[in-house]
């Protein structure tokens, strides 16, 4: 099921109707509203028809990309409306030959540089994250230790590769194991808990949240190295034990402080609104 929600002054003030889908954890945006705001036509919907047809004729991959969903219209019926995800509608800015379309092509390429350079000059990539951390208000001892669980947690992935882990969903599954054991809920549990989307969990955990997740990865780990299961079967016994460490640890801390571990706080200047569900 997704959730239908707006998103406002995303292209100069104009509002784009998108829709989030919390199982994808991507937004999907109107296509029509995207062109009327990169082009101020008279009749966005023929102008998305024409275009669609000639990217079509091109052999462009960008309308593959599209599909429909229920959204809400102007008048307050609920109309099928032509909607791309996050990088489709990228690929659609750039497929749109208008000066109001120039600034987004320019960020985009920007962004493509950046990660180039990156590639040569990996510390780069660091300072980046660093700035970007700073600039939201993280002070340079909470920037550390996030770096260094970054670290930690790639020593774990890498212990679970050599056990046999390889696809995407088996790591998911393996994180999910750990954050269920000590705090009860899954990864998307735990955001829709602390109302995030797509931001990073841990960018909006408590010192005491980020520090209980660590220590069921770093437990995790050492088990694993000592035990070296093979296969998402015994791996996943393994993180269950990890993270159960971790729960004992935290309800030592909640009986000895009278507080609760787990916050639904988060790190955001802004706040999620949830609209009514769409289904269908």
């Amino acid at each position: 099921m997704n959730k239908l929600d707006t998103i406002t002054r995303l292209f100069e003030g104009r509002e784009i109707r998108s829709i989030w889908d919390s199982k994808k954890e991507d937004y999907y945006f109107s296509v029509v509203d995207v062109v009327f705001a990169l082009t101020d036509s008279s009749n966005p919907r023929k102008y998305w028809s024409v275009l669609k047809l000639r990217l079509k004729k091109e052999g462009s991959e960008v309308t593959t990309n599209c599909s429909q969903m229920k959204m809400l219209a102007p008048d307050g019926k609920i109309r099928l409306r032509d909607v791309m995800d996050t990088q489709g509608i990228f690929r659609l800015i750039e497929s749109i030959p208008s000066p109001k379309a120039e600034p987004f092509k320019m960020w985009l390429a920007s962004l493509g540089k950046e990660r180039v350079d990156e590639v040569f000059d990996p510390e780069k990539a660091i300072n980046r994250a660093i700035e970007y951390y700073r600039k939201q208000g993280y002070d340079d001892k909470w920037i550390e230790s996030r770096m260094k669980a970054t670290l930690n947690r790639k020593k774990l992935t890498d212990i679970w590769k050599e056990g046999g882990i390889t696809e995407n969903v088996e790591y998911a599954i393996l994180t999910n194991d750990i954050y269920k054991e000590w705090s009860g809920m899954s990864a998307s549990e735990y955001k829709s808990f602390k109302n995030i989307r797509k931001e990073n969990l841990r960018d909006n955990m408590t010192d005491i949240e980020i520090a209980l997740n660590d220590f069921a990865e770093l437990t995790t780990r050492d088990i694993a190295r000592k035990e070296r299961p093979v296969g998402l079967v015994e791996n996943r016994e393994v993180a269950k034990r990890g993270g159960e460490v971790a729960k004992k640890t935290k309800d030592f801390y909640e009986e000895a402080t009278g507080l609760d571990a787990i916050s639904k706080s988060n790190s955001l200047n802004y706040e999620y609104i949830n609209d009514k569900q769409i289904d269908g």
